[in-house]
């Protein structure tokens, strides 16, 4: 199963899903109510590379962090 972390303010605990591309993780974090407010806003790195296909295929191993935007000063 691919782990799921959710870094910065998402304040979520990392899940593990079985999935096979990003469009599933999308589908099934869109029934969430909490993360369906991120989904539009956060970045997505698999293995820690930035992605930017939700076609992407998902290999049961991967790690999947969702990004939220930072801000600095």
């Amino acid at each position: 199963m691919a782990r799921i972390e959710f870094l910065g303010p998402i304040g979520k605990e990392p899940q593990e899903l079985a999935i096979s591309n990003l469009n599933e993780l999308k589908e099934i974090f869109a029934k969430d109510e909490k993360l369906a407010e991120w989904l539009g806003i956060c970045a997505v790195a698999v293995n820690d590379k930035i992605v930017k296909s939700t076609d992407m295929k998902i290999n049961p191993n991967d790690k999947i962090s969702l990004l939220p935007p930072v801000c600095g000063g």
